[in-house]
C-alpha cells in the first residue's frame, strides 16, 4: 500500500470516534471512508457531519468494499469479535483500549492478525506523546541511573460516578473501572519494564450508585516488574489533575505529566552545600518554563489541534499507518503482544478484588407505567423518576440503552430503548401512558445540528404524544433562553425571549425554538403542553463543576460568569421534581409555562464561600468579564471560519455573554400560586441539601 490512499472505517460512533475522525483528517495518505454503528441514528448523524456513508453492521460495511482498515471503537466486550471478523475480511485493525476484557482475547487477535498477514494495533495513545519519548531517552541514556521504583498515577475526577450518566460501560461492573482506566497506566509499565507481577490491591472511598451497587473511587495497586517496585494509583474523586509517571533512579528522578505532555528531570549536582539547592531549583524552574512555553506555543500555532490528548492520537495512528503502508512490524508500544501483557496484569489485579455482595432478592412484579420520562437517566430525570415512584406511580423510562440506574426499582420502573427519531417506536412506547415528561436535550456545535437533534426531536415526540392520546406533555425548556443581562429588569413568565434569537448561544436559541414550535402545535392541534423552565439545579447527584456557574479549570478553580455578586436563580433538585409532579394534575395550566426558581439565597460567590465553610474546600473563584469572553469567542470564530474552514461556525453576542451571568432577578410567584409549589426557603436546609449532603467532592 506504498502509494495508495488508505481508506478507513470507524466502527462505533460514540464520543471517542470524534477524536479518531479528527486525527484521520490530519494524516497524509489516509482518508475516512465510512462510519459503522448498530445505532442507526448515531451512525447517520456522524456520517452526515463527516460526509461519508453510514452502515449499521460490520458485514454491510465489509461487503461495500469501502475500507482498507478499521478502528474498533465500540464497548470493550465487543472488540475481539469485531477485530477478528475485520481481519478475516482482509482489513487492518486498530483497537481502542482496553483491547478486550481478557488477555486471551488480546492473544487471539494477535494470532489471527499474524495468520491473515494484517497489521493490528492497540490504542494505548499516551505512549505516543513526545514527552514520553524523552522520558525513555533519559532512562536509556543512564541519566536517571538504575531505576529502583516507579509510580503511575491516574488521579482525575470521574464525574459520572457522582452525577451520571450511570449506564456507561465502565460503571456497569466493579471491575470495569480498572479495565477502562488501567490500560493507560499498565501500558506505561509494560513498555518500560516488561511483564508486571501484581502483589496487592487496596480499594477505598466507596460510593453508592443509584440502584444500590457500590463502586470504589480509590485504587492502590502494589506490583513489581523485574527489580523495580511499581505502584499504580487511581483516584476518581474531585481533585487536582495528576496523570503522571514518576521514575526514581540512583542518579535522578523524572516525572512525566502525560495529561499535559511535559517532563521534568531532577538530577543531583556536585555544587557545595550552599549552592546545591539553588542550582537544583533553578534547573527545575528553567525546565518548567521551557516545557510550558513549548506546549503553549505548539497549541497556539496549531489552533489547539496539537493539544496533548489530540497529539497522542496523532502519534499512535501515525505509527499504525506507517506499519500498514510499509508492511513493517507494529511499533512495540502499540503491539497486540504488549496489550496481551497489559490485559494479563489487569486480570491478575481483578482476581484480588473482594467478592461483591449478592444482590438483595426482589419480587418480580411487572410495572404498569402510566408516566413516561424521556431523559430519565439524566440528573433531573433520575430524581423525578424516583420521586414519581415514591408518589405511587409506575414509570416507563426511555433510554438509549436497555438498562438504567433503577435496578432497585424494577417493580415500578421499566426501561425501554427507543430512538427519539423513530416515530412509530415512540408511539408504541406511549401506549397506555397518561403523562409524558420530555427532559431530553442535545449538545450541538452548529444551528443546523440543533435543528436536527433538538428541535426536530422535540416536535417528533410531541407528534407521537398527539397520536397516542397522551393527556399531558410536560416539556423542560431553560431559563437560559431569557435575556438576563439587565440587573434592573425582573424576569417572569410574561417577559418573553425576544423575537430575534440569532445572536444567542446555540443551546439557548435551540430551546427557545423548541418552545415556539411546541406552542404552535398546542394552538393548532391541541397539544396538551406544559412548559417548565428550571433554574440552576443543584443537589445530590448534581456535578460540582456546574456549567451554569462558570467556566471550570479542574475542580479547584472556576471563572464565573460575571462579577458573581448578584443572587443566582438556584433551585434544589427536590423542589424541581416536586413542581414537575404537581404539573401532572394541576387544573387550568395546559398551554402555560412556569419558571422553576428557588427562593433568593446565594450569589455565585456566596455559594462557593458556603462550600469552603461546610466542606473545607476553597475553590479559586475569578470574575469573568463579559467583554473578555466575547472577544475570545470572536477570535475563535474568526479562526474557525478562516483558518479551519468551518463555514457554519457562530459566536454569541456581548449581551448573550452578559446574560450567562444571570444578572436579572427572577420572580417565582406564578409557580407558587398556580401549582401550590413551595420551594425551600430556609438557608440552613438549602445548604444541607445543596452542599453538605450533595457529595460534591465524592468524599
Amino acid at each position: 500500500m506504498q502509494n495508495k490512499t488508505i481508506r478507513t472505517g470507524l466502527i462505533g460512533a460514540g464520543y471517542i470516534a470524534s477524536w479518531h475522525a479528527e486525527t484521520l483528517g490530519r494524516l497524509d495518505g489516509v482518508r475516512l471512508a465510512a462510519i459503522c454503528d448498530v445505532n442507526k441514528s448515531a451512525a447517520e448523524e456522524m456520517a452526515r457531519t463527516l460526509g461519508v456513508p453510514a452502515f449499521t453492521s460490520l458485514e454491510d460495511m465489509i461487503a461495500a468494499q469501502v475500507c482498507d482498515a478499521v478502528h474498533v471503537l465500540t464497548p470493550p466486550q465487543t472488540h475481539c469479535k469485531l477485530a477478528v471478523d475485520s481481519l478475516h475480511a482482509g482489513l487492518h485493525v486498530l483497537v481502542e483500549k482496553p483491547v478486550g476484557v481478557t488477555a486471551a482475547q488480546a492473544a487471539q487477535m494477535a494470532q489471527v492478525a499474524a495468520e491473515c498477514g494484517k497489521t493490528i494495533a492497540a490504542g494505548h495513545n499516551f505512549l505516543a506523546l513526545p514527552a514520553y519519548a524523552r522520558l525513555k531517552a533519559a532512562r536509556d541514556s543512564g541519566q536517571l541511573g538504575r531505576i529502583a521504583s516507579a509510580e503511575f498515577n491516574w488521579r482525575f475526577p470521574l464525574v459520572p460516578m457522582r452525577s451520571g450518566p450511570f449506564n456507561l460501560w465502565l460503571l456497569q461492573e466493579p471491575g470495569n473501572l480498572l479495565l477502562e482506566l488501567g490500560p493507560h497506566l499498565y501500558a506505561f509499565a509494560q513498555d518500560l519494564f516488561g511483564p508486571v507481577d501484581i502483589l496487592h490491591l487496596d480499594l477505598g472511598m466507596p460510593i453508592d450508585l443509584p440502584g444500590g451497587s457500590v463502586r470504589h473511587q480509590s485504587w492502590r495497586i502494589l506490583a513489581r516488574a523485574g527489580e523495580v517496585d511499581v505502584t499504580f494509583n487511581l483516584s476518581l474523586v474531585e481533585g487536582v489533575d495528576d496523570r503522571s509517571v514518576t521514575l526514581r533512579g540512583s542518579s535522578g528522578l523524572a516525572r512525566l505529566n502525560f495529561g499535559n505532555d511535559t517532563l521534568e528531570i531532577h538530577v543531583e549536582n556536585a555544587a557545595d552545600i550552599i549552592l546545591n539547592p539553588l542550582i537544583q531549583e533553578m534547573s527545575l524552574s528553567w525546565q518548567h518554563l521551557w516545557e510550558g512555553a513549548t506546549n503553549g506555543f505548539r497549541q497556539l500555532g496549531s489552533l489547539n489541534r496539537k493539544a496533548p490528548y489530540g497529539l497522542s492520537f496523532s502519534g499512535m495512528c501515525g505509527h499504525f499507518y506507517q506499519a500498514v503502508r510499509n508492511g513493517t512490524p507494529m511499533d512495540p508500544r502499540f503491539s497486540m503482544e504488549a496489550a496481551t501483557g497489559v490485559m494479563g496484569a489487569i486480570e491478575r489485579t481483578l482476581a484480588l478484588m473482594p467478592a461483591a455482595p449478592a444482590p438483595a432478592a426482589r419480587s418480580r412484579r411487572k410495572p404498569k407505567p402510566s408516566v413516561m420520562v424521556i431523559g430519565g437517566t439524566g440528573f433531573i430525570g433520575r430524581h423525578l423518576t424516583r420521586s414519581l415512584v415514591a408518589a405511587g406511580r409506575d414509570v416507563r423510562v426511555l433510554s438509549r440503552g436497555k438498562e438504567g440506574p433503577f435496578a432497585d426499582l424494577t417493580n415500578h420502573v421499566e426501561t425501554v430503548s427507543v430512538s427519539l427519531r423513530d416515530p412509530e417506536g415512540l408511539r408504541r412506547a406511549m401506549q397506555g401512558i397518561d403523562v409524558v415528561y420530555n427532559l431530553a436535550k442535545s449538545t450541538d456545535r452548529t444551528w443546523e445540528e440543533a435543528l436536527q437533534n433538538d428541535v426536530a426531536v422535540a416536535t417528533g415526540i410531541a407528534e407521537a404524544a398527539l397520536d397516542a392520546g397522551v393527556r399531558r406533555l410536560i416539556y423542560t425548556g431553560t431559563i437560559a433562553s431569557y435575556d438576563m443581562s439587565d440587573p434592573h429588569r425582573p424576569i417572569h413568565e410574561d417577559t418573553g425571549f425576544g423575537t430575534d434569537m440569532t445572536a444567542r448561544n446555540i443551546y439557548a436559541r435551540s430551546k427557545a425554538e423548541c418552545e415556539r414550535q411546541l406552542l404552535a402545535l398546542h394552538h393548532a392541534r391541541g397539544l396538551p403542553l406544559i412548559i417548565a423552565r428550571p433554574g440552576i439545579v443543584i443537589g445530590k447527584g448534581g456535578p460540582l463543576q456546574h456549567w451554569g456557574l462558570g467556566r471550570w479549570h479542574g475542580a479547584g478553580a472556576v471563572r464565573i460568569w460575571g462579577h458573581g455578586r448578584n443572587i443566582l436563580p438556584f433551585v434544589l433538585i427536590e423542589d424541581v421534581s416536586d413542581a414537575l409532579i404537581r404539573m401532572m394534575d394541576a387544573k387550568g395550566i395546559v398551554g402555560d409555562n412556569f419558571n422553576l426558581i428557588g427562593e433568593p439565597i446565594f450569589s455565585a460567590r456566596g455559594y462557593f464561600d458556603a462550600i469552603h465553610a461546610h466542606l473545607g474546600a476553597r475553590i479559586v473563584v475569578k470574575p469573568g468579564f463579559p467583554y473578555r469572553f466575547y472577544l475570545a469567542d470572536m477570535a475563535k470564530y474568526v479562526l474557525k471560519r478562516h483558518a479551519l474552514g468551518k463555514k457554519n461556525a457562530s459566536f454569541a453576542s456581548l449581551k448573550d455573554w452578559r446574560s450567562r451571568a444571570h444578572l436579572s432577578p427572577f420572580r417565582n410567584d406564578k409557580a407558587k400560586e398556580r401549582l401550590g409549589w413551595q420551594p425551600t426557603s430556609d438557608p440552613a436546609v438549602f445548604v444541607e441539601k445543596a452542599i453538605t449532603g450533595a457529595n460534591l467532592l465524592g468524599f
